[in-house]
């Protein structure tokens, strides 16, 4: 209807951020599948920048009913049963222009500040995350619209001192393997070390593999759906092991469109890996044996803290807004007993006293 009556085309909305020069760029999947750039942001961090109305007519009024800006968080549901619904977690707004006409191009700066984004951007297959910016000219029959959107990083922390995974799989009196990874936790640039013993090798394998799956869980209850991709698999082994045999695994994360393991976003959807090994037989049966991984984002940078002298010892992660980071407990330390001292009024001596008495 706007482009019938001439209205769609009197202005263009532009929205620029205030620090595009050197703001990071990274790249996301959009709706149409394919990878688009957009600004990064991170938890906390304001938004601010200027609201550009340009008008496609010189010398003539455009009137308007008000002009708003507004910074939205949102979950988009793409389940079957519940395709677009939409669930915003944020909704900011900030008033640009009260009703009037222009009558050349305006500016309007806009100001977020310290806004908290709790969770980071996904565009998965059953279930969308997204930050955006949208910009709307109010008028009296179609409003013009314009949407901008950013991306969020959550960013975490663990010690180094991540527990590594054992376990032991098999069939009975025909085969038992022992599988070991290095740890449970891996930021997204990590890669996976481990170990396969062969303990018990009764049956002709004819090749091995692991392979890293995403599984998504929309919904709650009755109404939960799952659905889970392989994001890469690897052959590991080619041929029939023999016992006490060990085939090493190394496998790097930092080539793969991964996201951090996500718990319960928003009540909405939750997002798990698993390293799944499998074992083919020569009859083409399939063994296999999942074991769930917890993937973080971790900061890009790493500084020393300063003014202090144990820098080495004390290296933190970039101070990026957002954050979050895990420790282990601190060992309780207990108190020494002191040593016996000499006591005057009873003329006794401490057992490090070696002087002579005589």
């Amino acid at each position: 209807m706007a482009m019938l009556f001439g209205f769609g085309q009197s202005a263009e909305i532009q929205i620029r951020l205030s620090n595009e020069d050197t703001r990071k760029i990274v790249k996301a999947r959009g709706d149409d599948g394919n990878m688009h750039d957009h600004f990064l942001y991170y938890d906390g961090e304001s938004v601010t920048g200027t609201v550009h109305v340009n008008l496609k007519k010189a010398n003539h009024k455009f009137e308007h009913q008000g002009i708003r800006i507004e910074f939205i968080g949102q979950i988009v549901s793409e389940v079957y049963y519940d395709r677009g619904n939409q669930q915003d977690f944020i909704s900011l707004t900030r008033e640009l222009a009260r009703p009037g006409d222009l009558t050349q191009n305006a500016q309007f700066p806009f100001e977020f500040n310290n806004v908290e984004k709790p969770f980071e951007t996904y565009m998965g297959t059953n279930v969308k995350l997204r930050y955006f910016l949208r910009v709307t000219v109010i008028r009296r029959l179609t409003d013009l619209t314009k949407e901008l959107d950013l991306v969020v990083h959550a960013l975490s922390s663990y010690p180094d001192n991540d527990k590594s995974i054992k376990m032991e799989v098999g069939i009975e009196d025909c085969l038992h393997i022992e599988f070991e990874y290095n740890k449970n936790k891996y930021h997204l640039q990590d890669v996976i070390v481990g170990k396969i013993y062969f303990l018990l090798v009764r049956i002709k394998i004819k090749y091995m593999e692991i392979a890293i799956l995403k599984t998504e869980v929309v919904g709650s209850g009755p109404n939960t759906f799952k659905e889970s991709e392989t994001v890469a698999k690897f052959e590991i082994m080619d041929g029939a092991p023999v016992r006490g045999e060990s085939i090493p695994i190394r496998l790097f994360l930092a080539g793969y469109d991964l996201a951090p393991s996500m718990r319960d976003v928003g009540k909405k959807f939750s997002v798990k890996y698993f390293l799944n090994l499998v074992l083919v037989d020569e009859e083409d049966r399939r063994y296999f044996k999942q074991q769930e991984v917890t993937l973080w984002r971790k900061a890009d940078k790493v500084m020393r803290r300063p003014g202090t002298e144990d820098d080495e010892e004390e290296k933190q992660t970039t101070s990026i807004p957002g954050t979050q980071k895990f420790t282990a407990p601190a060992p309780v330390e207990h108190p020494k007993p002191e040593s016996p001292r000499s006591d005057p009024k009873s003329g006794s001596t401490s057992p490090d006293d070696n002087s002579d008495s005589s």
